[in-house]
């Protein structure tokens, strides 16, 4: 008697269906989950971060490059889109430096040029002195990298609405000290107007960005052999051949990052000036960032605003793409 077996229809996929020599006929197909996990996950991890970049700062840019090729003004606020044309008018106003608009803006550039090098080139100092100065172990080492790094990790904002105290005319602790105390001005300053306010807003941005700059080179100098250091001390070489033959060389790639990275956070630095100043800023002291911020929010020309912040983007991109390639080209250099 012959029994005769139905194959079973309710096979489950994936499944695999086995020949009576015990070979396979049939294909196993990934699950759905196992091709998403294998080729899809990975897009689907970086897809927040993709949306979130296109709403805070792509959509945000490209609304505002076309805003600066309108007339928008207080009197189009209510139906901006329906802004009439201004062509490449903003552009040229802005770049007039015979007129008003032109001459201040070109004036804001400088000052926000003066202000940067001066900026990054004392905090990159500072950071390269106490980077070094902490390698050494010494009793108490910790507690001054914790020290320094105090003023990166408080907030922004509290730390200098703290500083706009402290320059106030009649109260403020700098007066009190310089004048008071120590007697090297005939007279209390006005640091927060007039030619003051320049330094005080480098005095400020030098105290909140030499922290990171410390905290990176620190970091890089660990990656350095201490047997170069000994065998250099062996050979005759002092502690100032040692920083100009290892230390900065080998800093070399590290201060390329930090330097740009510097660079762009003081040029495009807006709460520092604001909070230390408010709304208008004083001549000596006035950043591209707070005139931007003027011609946009306080005049009500988003156009002429939007402008202007488009040819500051393109004057960072022409840096940037020019510090790169010149760094680039030295590395090479060095590497043959």
């Amino acid at each position: 008697m012959t029994a005769t077996v139905t194959p079973s229809s309710g096979r489950k996929t994936g499944d695999v269906e086995k020949t009576d020599n015990g070979g396979a006929r049939g294909r196993r197909f990934p699950r759905i989950p196992d091709r998403i996990r294998q080729g899809g996950l990975p897009y689907l991890l970086l897809l927040p971060a993709v949306v979130l970049e296109l709403l805070v700062h792509i959509i945000p840019m490209v609304i505002g490059i076309w805003v600066s090729f309108r007339q928008l003004t207080q009197f189009f606020i209510r139906n901006w889109g329906n802004s009439p044309s201004a062509g490449f008018d903003n552009y040229k106003i802005a770049i007039d430096f015979d007129a008003p608009i032109g001459q201040a803006l070109l004036h804001s550039f400088l000052v926000t040029c003066a202000f940067t090098v001066l900026s990054v080139g004392l905090s990159w100092l500072l950071g390269v002195a106490a980077a070094i100065m902490l390698q050494e172990n010494f009793r108490g080492r910790s507690v001054l990298r914790t020290i320094f790094l105090v003023p990166y990790a408080l907030p922004v904002y509290a730390a200098v609405i703290t500083w706009a105290f402290m320059f106030q005319h009649d109260n403020g602790v700098i007066n009190h000290v310089l004048h008071d105390q120590l007697g090297l001005t005939d007279k209390p300053s006005f640091w927060l107007i007039g030619n003051n306010s320049f330094i005080a807003l480098v005095i400020v941005s030098l105290w909140k960005s030499w922290p990171f700059a410390f905290l990176m080179l620190m970091a890089a100098l660990q990656n350095i052999p201490r047997d170069l250091y000994e065998a250099a001390s062996i050979d005759g070489a002092g502690i100032w051949q040692q920083i100009r033959k290892i230390t900065l060389p080998s800093l070399r790639p590290v201060n390329q990052v930090l330097v740009l990275v510097l660079f762009l956070w003081t040029f495009n630095d807006f709460n520092t000036p604001y909070v230390l100043f408010g709304k208008s800023a004083p001549e000596a002291a006035d950043l591209i960032s707070i005139h931007i911020y003027q011609s946009s929010f306080v005049t009500w020309n988003f156009g002429s605003g939007s402008a202007m912040s488009v040819l500051l983007l393109l004057f960072l991109l022409l840096v940037t793409a020019v510090y790169l390639l010149i760094t680039s080209r030295g590395r090479k250099g060095t590497d043959v």
